[in-house]
């Protein structure tokens, strides 16, 4: 490939695309070559990008939550009228099919600015009255500032969307900081911020790595707030670097999400729902279940069966619709899925399928890909770095159970507690069950159902806060409480 072909991306800022000196290498996962250059941003670009948002906060502060709703609306209208154009770039970025980028990532993507549009003009505010002392107090909100954003390679612009789009619907501006591994399409939406009547400086997008980018960007004293989805390490530093500022922050961190499954599921919806929600986008969501407790009784038939239908989930090339699943998102990432699927078998597992089991057919160009199939352990013990470490790949790991304590126990087991699964036919057990797991989301008979209006986000070290509907409002506005004496 010559260096004229390379795809280059802009930062973008003050409503202006800004070339950078520097720039990082970003890989097609699908073949394994580089074909696209990323700024490699650093304290300079952050400073003039939040000095762009700063002085564009008081103009669009000032705007109605109507008149900031129209933008909204406006710029998801343009992004659906590019979505097969949305589509392509992302699967190519991030190595995920096709299919799951025009059926999940760009329409989530779209209706993420839709839904803050209409949800913003529907809050409503505290009022309290003090007859006795002749006082009337109430709470207004108002926009934080500068919001600092930085979304992860895994989802790239459903969850840059996410933050964007409650951040300036409250009023807030923003300098978000996309993955350095998926950037194209965050660039592509800015090419659409004119014509959807975003005024300049309220929408800055910095690309770059975390170490530099990032590091400036939740160090600097301008930006008040921080949305940071991404791995617990990373979030670590962030708390850190926020530290002496008193930022307000939201981390939306990895998982280890169990699936208990008691010996009254229904099977059939269990096992298909359940390999897509171990397998779906590479294994590469947050919310993937990578822990499989089964109760003894319907264990070897659920393994069996589950192994089987694991089988036909395909993995391949991703522009071919007959694929389930892509390629991971880098050499060194597949390399670490890899490395825990060899600890499981030093250990004694049994890998039943994928990982030096089946061989992938692949078309040459596509031979240097960073492609795996999907892998079914049993027999791992549950204080394995296996079972207690997020792998956050196409590995999931099935063991057997006695008891609903006994599963509670293991389902709560680990250090993460962001989502959970509960199969079981009996209503009294799974509002039980649901109580006890050690989970910010509980889906029970089903998975990846989501009210947006509804709190998301984790316990214990998977994160700190919730965003959604009501929860993202609070989160990008600061209350006050007025008191007025008549």
């Amino acid at each position: 490939m010559s260096k004229t072909s390379y795809l280059v991306l802009e930062n973008f800022i003050g409503g202006k695309f800004v070339p950078c000196r520097s720039h990082i290498d970003s890989y097609d996962p699908s073949t394994g070559e580089v074909y696209c250059k990323v700024p490699d941003s650093g304290e300079e670009e952050v400073e003039a990008a939040v000095a762009a948002a700063k002085e564009a906060f008081p103009g669009w502060s000032e705007r109605s939550p109507e008149q900031r709703a129209q933008v909204l609306n406006k710029l998801a209208d343009l992004l659906e009228s590019h979505l097969e154009e949305f589509v392509q770039a992302e699967s190519k970025d991030q190595g995920k099919t096709v299919t799951f980028a025009r059926t999940v990532d760009i329409p989530r993507s779209v209706h993420n600015f839709r839904f803050f549009a209409s949800s913003v003009q529907h809050h409503t505010t505290d009022c309290s009255q003090m007859d006795h002392m002749g006082c009337l107090n109430y709470t207004i909100r108002c926009p934080v500032g500068v919001a600092g954003l930085i979304s992860p390679w895994n989802l790239p612009l459903y969850l840059l969307t996410w933050k964007i789009a409650p951040a300036i619907a409250t009023g807030n501006t923003v300098v978000a900081k996309p993955s350095e591994m998926t950037s194209v399409t965050s660039w592509m939406m800015c090419k659409l911020m004119q014509q959807a009547g975003v005024p300049p400086g309220v929408v800055n997008i910095v690309f770059g790595t975390g170490p530099r980018a990032g590091n400036a960007l939740v160090g600097h004293p301008d930006v008040p707030l921080i949305s940071f989805t991404g791995s617990t390490p990373t979030a670590r530093h962030i708390t850190e670097r926020s530290a002496p500022y008193c930022k307000k922050l939201s981390l939306e961190l990895g998982g280890k999400n169990p699936a208990l499954i008691f010996a009254d599921a229904d099977l059939d919806q269990c096992i298909e729902t359940t390999v897509r929600s171990s397998f779906s986008n590479q294994g590469e969501i947050c919310l993937c279940t990578s822990r499989i407790y089964v109760e003894r009784s319907i264990y070897s038939q659920f393994l069996k069966r589950f192994v089987a239908a694991a089988k036909k989930w395909k993995t391949g090339v991703p522009s071919d619709p007959s694929n389930n699943n892509g390629a991971l998102i880098s050499k060194e990432h597949l390399e670490k899925v890899r490395s825990f699927v060899a600890l499981a078998k030093s250990e004694g597992g049994v890998i039943h399928c994928g990982e030096g089991v089946d061989q992938l057919s692949l078309p040459e160009r596509n031979a240097n890909g960073y492609f795996m199939p999907v892998t079914v352990i049993s027999g791992i013990s549950d204080s394995s770095r296996v079972m207690q470490e997020e792998i956050f790949g196409p590995v999931t790991c099935v063991s057997p159970f006695d008891t609903e304590d006994e599963a509670v126990s293991k389902g709560n087991g680990v250090r993460y507690g962001l989502g959970a699964t509960v199969w079981s036919r009996d209503v009294g057990k799974v509002h039980r069950v649901a109580k006890r797991l050690q989970a910010g989301l509980v889906w029970t008979n089903c998975w990846l159902v989501r009210d947006l209006n509804l709190p998301f986000g984790g316990m214990k070290n998977s994160g700190v806060g919730r965003e959604g509907g009501k929860d993202s409002y609070h989160f990008f506005t600061e209350v006050k409480s007025v008191t007025i004496k008549h």
